[in-house]
């Protein structure tokens, strides 16, 4: 159940950005003792798992790709310093996800002893490790070989589990290592896909903004600074980036590292995860692929990031501040018809009971909506002011993906203008979170706001 308006009112100052340092971080996280992100970090490894993990075995856990890059290295050095090993766990699978056939089968290994897992890779092998370590009892250590994402050192892990992707509670690594040397080597689209995620967090920022306002979930001042503190100095090289320059990716990979503290603190990916992340878990459970495979989650958000900064544009230049209430709060469904139509829209796909569960658990009724559309009207210029200066424009954030490597049109990503347009009341439906969505919803506002982008002369006119 939302927090009444007016009990929890959020201010400026909640999100006037104070930078954080990886040190400090460190001391606000809950879960990881340790992180070195530095040129040649590789070489501290043993000495970062003999003092977090004192007098333990490890077992290397990567796939063919991630074995060669770093895995072999890793083992190299825990063996010169006398730390007993496993033979590695090696996924050769083509086509690996974080899928959960993969955590139960690494899951079934690790249950034959106590190694402590070191995790060599990124995304997928993070999230295996992180859920298949939990739940046989132990920590682990991350060894990160990209700059693509976030979840390296976040709370919780995020899985394809019966069709859907859901996000499993479980710790974050005790310690991890990030060589930038290795970093700025990886592919360049991995770099693109982690630049894409971390632009994320200014809409998901600006979606954390108006939650606060109106009263739905007030923003942790702790948890904001860690992730918005340096998210522009972070953001500032998108080009360099792409082109490995060491400078530019260390700020990327403290970036990203910063937004899985944040997490961490948090418990919950609210800080770094907005509408944009909806669309792409959406996509997701859709199975979707693109020439034969799945884009990258950075790619999917990257273009989501985009059209949610579009879809606040369209939503700024309306009479907010005008809205007929009344009019609003009449017009207004009860929880049952709306729950019937989710279950309509849904009913060809495989999580209509996701979608159902999400959209009732943030349902308002009439009254709730009357309140929070008066605090709108009131708070509008307030909003506006606020969203202003957190945005970033949509033709900038076009320019810097474009540098980066990243797609900007969803045809790029394999999806329509056509289905774009459709995913906008899917991602709605599908997470309880307010965002953007939320706000365009119970304003009324949805379908001028889509208009604005898909109808004539719109960026993605449907003709």
């Amino acid at each position: 159940m939302p927090i009444p308006a007016s009990e929890n009112p959020a201010s400026e100052n909640e999100t006037a950005v104070s930078k954080i340092s990886l040190k400090e971080a460190l001391q606000a996280a809950r879960e990881t003792r340790e992180l070195v992100v530095a040129p040649g970090a590789l070489s501290q490894v043993a000495r970062v798992f003999a003092e977090q993990f004192p007098g333990c075995a490890a077992v290397v856990v990567g796939d063919v790709n991630t074995m060669r890059v770093a895995g072999d290295a890793v083992r190299a050095a825990l063996a010169s310093a006398g730390v007993p090993l496993l033979d590695s766990f090696v996924y050769n699978d083509a086509g690996l996800y974080a899928e959960t056939a993969y955590v139960v089968r690494l899951e079934e290994s690790l249950k034959t002893h106590q190694a402590i897992p070191v995790a060599v890779g990124s995304g997928t092998i993070n999230d295996l490790v992180k859920l298949a370590s939990h739940r046989t009892g132990r920590r682990y250590l991350c060894v990160s070989t990209a700059a693509s994402m976030d979840g390296y050192t976040a709370f919780g892990a995020s899985i394809t589990h019966e069709g859907a992707k859901q996000t499993f509670n479980c710790p974050a690594p005790q310690a991890v290592i990030a060589d930038i040397d290795i970093i700025k080597q990886a592919p360049p689209d991995m770099t693109a896909s982690g630049y894409a995620d971390l632009l994320a967090k200014v809409t998901a920022g600006a979606d954390w903004i108006i939650a606060g306002v109106l009263g739905e979930e007030a923003i942790d001042p702790r948890a904001w600074n860690l992730v918005q503190g340096g998210l522009r100095e972070a953001l500032a090289r998108p080009a360099e980036a792409r082109s490995g320059e060491p400078v530019a990716i260390s700020q990327l990979t403290e970036g990203l590292m910063l937004g899985g503290f944040a997490m961490q603190w948090a418990r919950s990916s609210r800080p770094a995860s907005g509408a944009e992340h909806q669309f792409s878990h959406l996509w997701d459970m859709e199975h979707h692929t693109h020439n034969g495979a799945a884009p990258s989650h950075g790619f999917k958000v990257g273009v989501a990031t985009r059209t949610v900064t579009l879809f606040y544009e369209q939503l700024m230049l309306l009479d907010v501040a005008g809205l007929d209430v009344e009019r609003l709060c009449a017009a207004w469904p009860s929880r049952d018809a709306v729950l019937e139509k989710v279950k309509a829209e849904f009913a060809s796909g495989d999580f209509a009971g996701t979608a159902v569960r999400e959209t009732g658990a943030k349902y308002v009724d009439a009254g709730q909506l009357r309140k929070q559309l008066t605090l709108l009207k009131e708070k509008w210029p307030e909003i506006v002011h606020r969203l202003s200066v957190q945005l970033i424009p949509g033709d900038e954030i076009k320019r810097r993906l474009v540098a980066v490597g990243a797609p900007v049109e969803p045809e790029q990503i394999g999806i329509s203008r056509a289905r774009l347009r459709d995913s906008f009341h899917k991602a709605y439906h599908i997470r309880r979170r307010f965002t953007v969505l939320d706000l365009a919803t119970r304003a009324g506002c949805f379908d001028a706001c889509l208009g604005g982008l898909f109808g004539p002369g719109g960026v993605w006119e449907i003709k």
